[in-house]
Parts: structure tokens; sequence; C-alpha cells
């Protein structure tokens, strides 16, 4: 610890600082107190970093996604300030000198027990970094702090703000690589996407150091090159490591990322700490002479210090679009730790004075909506999203609807060519979809949706026809590029604006959109008669180039990410797959559940996507990334989406002798659903969580279909039940979309939430497939349909969770 000088702050936020810590590449980070006596680390981030958009930008997501790592053998951030002129964060502050540090200076080598505890710990932290979707992607001894208690992760991810960063200001390119000598992995070194077992490989070094004080492959004794080289190809050195943990460092240190345990496997073999001391008696009295440094250390009082604290905002919530690797904490001793390796390697940037503002106006960078812009701005970019995707859902339905007549009926209607031409398309590339606006941007995705989309639309309008050839062409053409549409608009939703509560309002509108498309359809084709008529080919032109003007209050995409290659294998399994699989229900509607081709797409497209999702662990660039639907939480929300969709195609269901009864019905359905994704429902409740929101969403829908089922009949009796049956339906269609939206794309990072996005789709589609499929072919199925969303029901409550706020 050193004094502050004089050109030190007396303050951060609400914590009065008492020493400087250190100076690293980013920033200062000091020795702070809260009022209430609470010692912390508070990093300050330099002039030079703070005045760059995409920096800021970037630090806001890895602060908010460090929040949800917690403190598990970690550092917890507690605090911060990332729209400060200068921003900050504060962590617990860890009161233990750094692994390298007892290594090479205070000890050596760590005896066998030590290291089996150490191995332990660090594998529960990047446990619980991985289980929030999140990488380190700089384990090294220097981020790895000794307490009595046992060994925390420091540092995690915030000089992940420094990629894609480019410019000559800031020393760095976009795609430059970024790690640590000696603890970097094989996919690291060539380039590759990195994993959660980049980490494991990490993890295999720092205990190869702790075992032996050697860095692995030489680091330090060859030229950065060469010692690049040795670790993509050579094997490791393991003389010296305890016989009982050779073979575990071994397979974390295997080239093949697929080839190394998880974590957890981890954890499990090194089990067993009895509870006893975990360190050698030097190390702890080192530790204890430490302790007693802190509590005597009295900073000075300094002349002319700078009193005015630094943006004394409120604490930054939890963010719902995070990145892709957890925030950094702070450590206590950053100056002794190695460099981190940015190539070309950089000086060590010097201190800045943090009194400094970085700029006058508040941030603004490309990837997000302007604090400063307009409010009606910002309106109509989600108005421009809402209208993108209802333009999609709706030309879905009323082209079926209008087909009716050409097919004969309900169940053969959607066997028309051009129908499911449409609907196969759609479903098949939709995790397509997903993956490109990843790679190449979520507004570039979605104008090259609606702009083909319109384009197909135009070509089917012109052939004056519902039938032939080139329908099924036009109709696949609107498929595919509705499917691009629909992954870039909600991707847009959930990452489009920097306030939590206006993303929320973003998802409560969007998911009024989807939970009220099909009713809107509905009430289209009670207006036009749609098989004489091609209005809806037209309109869509129409309605996607106003789309496309109200693109322009969106925000800019970031970066496009280079050095990514789409996974062609994946593309195909998961569109196969889907195809088949949602093309067995179709067919199950006139061939029945037990005819042979029924069976062989159920059979066929359930074996192609297990073969797919097998991949994607597999592959170094997956379509869908594995953490997506590994979370609990996540999986739920996608597994109670797919059988309530379920539940609400095979119920809903309107047959009445009174169009105007009809028209009623479907415009208090929509009005419902609108109600029901706003926060109003949730105010109302006594428990605002993912579980206790999406099972009573799930019981209202239930209740109406059962209404709904019992309304048909007399002229009266749909007077009196049909529509209090439609209100309370679309008020739980609403509660129970808007929280599974919210459950299903929690804590993904911006990087994957293409692909998230679609997979909530593909699990609409699913369900939607399965409800049709049985209500073609048994009509009535009120005696299925209510255990089907009672079973909804008791998914959410068995794999949502029971605490905290929903993540929009």
């Amino acid at each position: 610890m050193d004094q502050l000088i004089a050109e030190d702050p007396a303050r951060i936020g609400a914590y009065r600082l008492i020493a400087r810590l250190g100076a690293g590449g980013m920033g200062l980070v000091y020795l702070g107190r809260s009022e209430a006596g609470r010692t912390v680390a508070v990093k300050v981030v330099q002039e030079e970093y703070a005045q760059h958009h995409e920096f800021r930008r970037r630090f806001a997501r890895e602060v908010a996604a460090a929040r949800r790592v917690g403190g598990s053998w970690t550092a917890a951030v507690l605090d911060a300030d990332t729209q400060a002129p200068v921003p900050w964060v504060a962590t617990q502050y860890i009161p233990g000198p750094d692994l390298q540090t007892v290594v090479a200076d205070d000890f050596g080598p760590l005896p066998e027990d030590s290291l089996r505890v150490l191995a332990n710990r660090l594998a529960l932290a990047l446990e619980a970094v991985h289980r929030a979707g999140l990488l380190h992607r700089d384990l090294k001894p220097s981020n790895v702090l000794v307490t009595v208690d046992g060994p925390r992760l420091i540092d995690f991810g915030i000089v992940r703000a420094l990629d894609s960063i480019s410019g000559d200001s800031l020393h760095t390119r976009t795609g430059m690589l970024i790690g640590s000598p000696g603890f970097m992995s094989p996919e690291q070194v060539r380039g590759h996407q990195l994993t959660p077992a980049s980490d494991v490989f990490c993890l295999g070094a720092v205990l190869v150091y702790a075992a032996t004080g050697r860095l692995l492959f030489g680091a330090g004794d060859t030229a950065l090159h060469a010692h690049l080289f040795r670790i993509a190809e050579d094997e490791a050195d393991l003389s010296g490591l305890p016989a009982s943990l050779a073979e575990l460092v071994a397979a974390c240190l295997h080239k093949d990322p697929a080839q190394r345990p998880t974590p957890a496997q981890i954890a499990a073999r090194t089990d067993g700490d009895d509870g006893n001391v975990w360190l050698p008696g030097e190390v702890l009295a080192q530790l204890g002479r430490h302790a007693a440094q802190l509590l005597d250390f009295a900073p000075e009082v300094r002349a002319g210090a700078a009193t005015a604290a630094l943006a004394e905002s409120p604490a930054e919530g939890p963010a719902e679009s995070p990145a892709h690797s957890p925030a950094e904490s702070p450590t206590q001793s950053p100056a002794a730790q190695p460099d981190t390796l940015i190539a070309p390697a950089q000086p060590e940037a010097p201190a800045h004075t943090p009194t400094v503002p970085a700029q006058s106006g508040p941030a603004r960078d490309e990837g997000q909506v302007p604090a400063a812009a307009p409010a009606r701005s910002r309106k109509w970019g989600l108005a421009a999203l809402a209208l993108a995707q209802l333009m999609v859902l709706v030309d879905a339905t009323t082209y079926t609807l209008a087909t009716e007549s050409l097919g004969g009926g309900s169940a053969s209607n959607r066997e028309y060519p051009p129908v499911y031409a449409h609907l196969l398309a759609f479903v098949g590339l939709l995790l397509l979809g997903g993956r490109l606006v990843d790679l190449v941007g979520r507004r570039r995705i979605l104008v090259i949706g609606l702009s083909g989309f319109a384009a197909a639309s135009a070509v089917g309008g012109s052939t004056g026809s519902y039938d032939g050839d080139m329908q099924v062409v036009t109709r696949a053409l609107q498929g595919g590029f509705g499917a691009l549409v629909t992954a870039s608009v909600l991707a847009q939703v959930l990452t489009g604006s920097a306030d939590r509560q206006e993303r929320r309002r973003a998802l409560g509108v969007y998911a009024a959109v989807v939970g009220s498309g099909s009713a809107v359809a509905l009430f289209v084709d009670q207006q036009l008669d749609l098989p004489s008529s091609y209005v809806p080919h037209y309109t869509n032109v129409l309605l996607a180039a106003i789309a496309l003007l109200g693109l322009r209050a969106l925000p800019h995409d970031p970066p496009r990410r280079t050095g990514q290659r789409l996974d062609m294998t994946g593309v195909l399994l998961s569109a196969l797959g889907l195809a088949s699989f949602v093309y067995g229900f179709v067919k199950a509607g006139s061939f029945g559940w037990s005819h042979p081709f029924v069976l062989g797409m159920f059979a066929s497209g359930s074996t192609l996507f297990a073969v797919f999702l097998w991949w994607q662990t597999k592959t170094s660039s997956p379509l869908l990334a594995p953490h997506i639907i590994r979370d609990r939480h996540r999986l739920g929300g996608l597994l109670t989406l797919v059988l309530v969709q379920a539940g609400i195609n095979a119920g809903f269901v309107i047959d009445t002798t009174s169009q105007d009864v009809a028209r009623l019905s479907l415009l208090l359905m929509i009005a419902a659903t609108v109600l029901g994704t706003s926060r109003l429902p949730a105010r109302l409740l006594p428990h605002d969580t993912p579980r206790f929101l999406t099972v009573t969403g799930v019981l209202t829908t239930a209740l109406g279909l059962v209404v709904l089922w019992g309304s048909f009949g007399t002229y009266t009796v749909y007077t009196a039940q049909l529509l209090p049956a439609m209100f309370v339906t679309g008020l739980g269609t609403g509660l129970t979309l808007r929280s599974l939206f919210a459950t299903a794309t929690a804590g993904i990072a911006p990087e994957h939430v293409g692909a998230a996005s679609a997979a909530v789709f593909v699990a609409q589609q699913v369900g939607e497939a399965i409800g049709l499929g049985f209500l073609e072919r048994h009509g009535h199925v009120l005696n299925w349909m209510l255990p089907g969303l009672l079973l909804a029901a008791l998914t959410a409550a068995l794999m949502l969770r029971a605490r905290g706020a929903e993540k929009p």
C-alpha cells in the first residue's frame, strides 16, 4: 500500500479513500472504506479509456456480468458507476498476497495438500463463472489471492473491455490476442473462439506453477512467438507434480478442449478437504503480518487534497445483457502482477488524475441508444421492431387461413405446399438466423431480413394466385427471411437500451406482439375475404418499408466479429432435425400418429437434433452455445414455453355463429394480452419472481381456455362466456410470455443474444406444431389440453428460480 498523493480524490462514490493499492494498464486501484466501515478495493478507469465510447459500453457489461458471479471463491463486486465521468468499480477487498508472490518470493512451491485445495477452490470458482454463462480468459497466479480460508479468484474480465477497441490511442486493434505468457490455452494462441475448456487449461497451467514454481512451456525463457508455438504444439512438462495430481493436471492441459474435464469434475476429484489449515505455517505467518499492516495503516493528512467525490450516484443494478466474461475485480497488488499480454505488447500506461472529467456529455457509443437520444426517437425504434415482428407473425397465420378453401379444411390446409414450405423454412433457419445476428450484427441482419421478406412478398403478390410452384418458392423465401427478422428483433429488444427499466418495457411490448399475433391475424381474417384477395402480400411490402425507415432510430451495430466461422454442420443438423420434427406433426393431422411416415419424421427429427446438440459441445464455433441451455433456469423457461405454446394453440379455437361477437372477443383478447405483458400484473402480485409469475400466468391461461371450451353453444352462451374467457386467456398468455421471454434470455452474453433469441422462437414453433397436431387430429382436446398446461406449470415450478426478480 502507498499513501495517497495530492492529485488523488478523497472519495469515490460512497467510499472514503485510504491508500493506493497499485496502478495497472487500465487505471488506479485504491483501498477504500464505506460509511459502515467495510474495506473495499476501488478501481478507477484511466481517463484515456473513459473517453472511448466502445470501452465504456463493454466496461458496463463486464461489471454487470461480474455481479452475477457472486462471491463463490471470488471477489464479489459490491458497487459501481459505469456512467460516471470517470467509471469505477468497487469490490470486496481480499487481504492476502497473490499466488505468484507466495510461490516466487515468500515460500516456494506448495505442498500436495495445499495444491489439492487450490485446485478444488479454483474449480468451484470457475464453475460459478461458467454457470453464469461467462469466461475468465486470464487465469494466472497473480489473479489468485491466497487467504487463510482458501484461494480467491479475481480480475475476471474487465480486461475484456479492451477487446474490439480500435485506434492507435489505445495501442490495440480488433482481433488481437489477449492473455498472459505461460497461462494461455492453445485455442487462445490460435485465435479460435474460447469455451469454458480454455479456462480449464489455464487452471492446469496455474497448478503446474504452484507445484513447481515453473512457468508452463518455459515462458520468459524463449521469444514470444516461439513460446506461443510451443503452447499450440508441444506437450507440457509435468515433472515435479505430485503423483496424485499429475493425471488430473495432464487432462486439464489436453490440446483438445473436448477432452478436458469440466470444473465440476475437477472439484469432485479434488474434494475431501476436512477443514484443516490448508497452508504451510510460513505462509500463514505472512498472512498475519499482512493483516496487521492493514490494521496499523494510517493515511496521511494531505494538504490540498482533492475533496470532491467522483460520481455520487447509486450502485448500478444487475444488467440483463452481460458480456461473455465477468468483470475484473481489482486486486490489492496489481503492480506485482506480470503484464497481461496484448500482442503486440504495449508499455504500461501512466497513471491518470481521476478527478479530471473524461467528457462533458453523457456516454454514447455505437452499441446502444445514446443516453441523450430523445424519448420519441427510442419509441419509434421500438415501434419499428414491433411492426416488423407483427408483420411476420400475422403473415404466416393469414396465409394459412386464406388457403383453407384450397386445402379443404383446417387439417389439410397446413399441408398445402406453400404453407408448409414457409413453416419448414422458418423453423429450420431460425438458429442459423440467430448465429448470423451474433456474427454480422443485429441491425444489419434485420435490414437484410426485412428487405428480403418484402421482395419475396412482392413476387408472391404478382403471381395473382395462392397456388403454383412460384408460391412455394416465395413462401419458402418469406419463411427464411422471416427467421432472420425474428431472431434480430428479439436481440435488438434485449440489447437496445442501456436503461434496465426501458429494456423491461421493451420486452413487455415484444411479448404483447407475440402473444396477440394470432388474435390479430384472426381479426384480419374476419375483415378480409382472403382467398380472393392478395392485399396481404402488398401490405407486407408497405409494412416492411415503414419498419426499415424506423430502424434509423435503433443503435448501430458494434464492429463485426472477426475470425469466426459459420458451423455448416450445425446448420444442416439443426435445419433438418427441426423441419423433420415439425413436419411430422403437420402430417399427423391427416395420417395419424401411428403412420410409418409420421413415426419416421419424429424419429429422424429427434435423432438429428440430438446429434446437433452433441455437435455443439464439440465444435469451436457452435451455432447454439451449449451454456445457453445448460443453465437450469433458462432450460426450464424454454421447456415451459414449448408446453405453454402447445396448450394455447390446441385450445384457442373460435367458431361462433356471430362474426361481431368473434371480432369483439378477439379485440378483448388483444387488449388483455397487452395488459398481461405490462408491469401492472407483476406489481399487483405478491411475488415478482420468474417462478411465481410464470406459474400464475400458465394457470390463468388454463382457466381461460377451460371456460372457452365450455362456451361453444348458442349465441347467448357466447355472449355470457366467450368474452370473459378470451379476456382471461389473453391476460394469462401475456403474463406467461413476458415472464418466459425474460427467463429464457436471462444472463445471455451480447455475443450470444441472437442465438438465445432464436432458441426462444424454436421452442415456440415446436410447441405450436405439437398443439396444432393434436388439435387437427382430435378436435376437442380439453381432456389433454388442461393436463398439458398443468405440466407446463409444474415444469416452471420445478426448474425456474424461486428468488430474484426477472431479468428481461
